[in-house]
């Protein structure tokens, strides 16, 4: 074998009259990637942040549903009215428009008994 016919299939110089390699300047790929990856990553701290919120809120309201005052068993998928009565929660079947109490909130009760506020 011809060390001088392979050198031409190397992928590197072999002789000082070898054409320059210059590397490529990969800064401005770097400098988008980063950026990328930021913009990517801020939008989904985002959306987690919305989803802690919602979540802890839906706990919130649940705590407040389950520590309230009522004297039944709440049924799977009927709507329930909460109320503050002299410094007390208090849920009922009676509708807002029906009864002049402060009302709080109006919930339905899912199969997993969450409550959904709604």
């Amino acid at each position: 074998m011809d060390v001088l016919n392979t050198g031409a299939f190397l992928p590197y110089p072999v002789s000082t009259l070898s054409p320059r390699i210059i590397p490529n300047d990969l800064t401005s790929f770097k400098s988008k990637g980063i950026s990328e990856i930021e913009r990517v990553t801020q939008q989904k701290l985002i959306e987690l942040k919305q989803e802690y919120d919602r979540v802890v809120e839906e706990f919130n309201w649940n705590k407040i549903v389950y520590e309230s005052e009522f004297n039944f068993e709440p049924i799977v998928g009927e709507t329930y009215y909460l109320y503050e009565i002299r410094g007390k929660n208090t849920l009922s079947m009676i509708k807002p428009e029906e009864w002049g109490q402060k009302h709080l909130g109006s919930f339905k009760l899912s199969v997993d008994k969450i409550w959904a506020k709604i």
